[in-house]
């Protein structure tokens, strides 16, 4: 009696360790239509060796709203999404590149250095609007250009993909 006891105390505690969150290291399923895939080296999963995001799980890791001219519209335009580095901190990464892949295939590197706070989002509305393929959408990766001048160079506009689908995470 002792040992079956114990045996059920042992899957009791190993049960609740596994359903708590911090330990499980696994994302809840999306339940919208997915506009984000994660692969390569994450420590946090919702599908396979992948996460997927629908838009209210981008929305739940706090939405950033700023105001930037860019190269590719008129005028001073207002972003909201998530930052970049809040995406990697929920998936447990630090350092390495993205592969920031596009609906078309189109693909850029962008260094996880680049991932600060106060830094580029993946944007989902422009100007309060959701953001359609044909408006860039439904992710761009967004700097605030105007916030600072690091911020105006080829290197960076070239990381500002639109149309985003997919991120592989490399690390070092």
């Amino acid at each position: 009696m002792t040992i079956a006891l114990t045996r059920r105390a042992f899957a009791l505690v190993v049960g609740a360790l596994l359903a708590s969150p911090a330990l499980a290291q696994d994302l809840p399923a999306p339940t919208g239509e997915v506009v984000l895939e994660v692969t390569g080296d994450i420590q946090v999963t919702n599908r396979g060796d992948s996460a997927v995001f629908d838009l209210e799980m981008l929305q739940a890791l706090g939405e950033v709203t700023f105001e930037t001219s860019t190269p590719w519209t008129e005028g001073k335009q207002s972003f909201t999404g998530v930052e970049i580095a809040a995406i990697l901190r929920a998936l447990g990464v630090s350092e390495g590149a993205l592969k920031a892949t596009a609906i078309n295939d189109y693909a850029i590197e962008i260094p996880v250095s680049d991932a600060v706070e106060g830094g580029p989002i993946l944007a989902y509305r422009q100007n309060g609007n959701l953001m359609s393929v044909r408006e860039k959408g439904p992710l761009w990766v967004v700097y605030p250009y105007d916030l600072d001048q690091d911020y105006q160079s080829e290197v960076i506009f070239s990381r500002s993909i639109w149309q985003l689908v997919k991120i592989d995470v490399a690390a070092k």
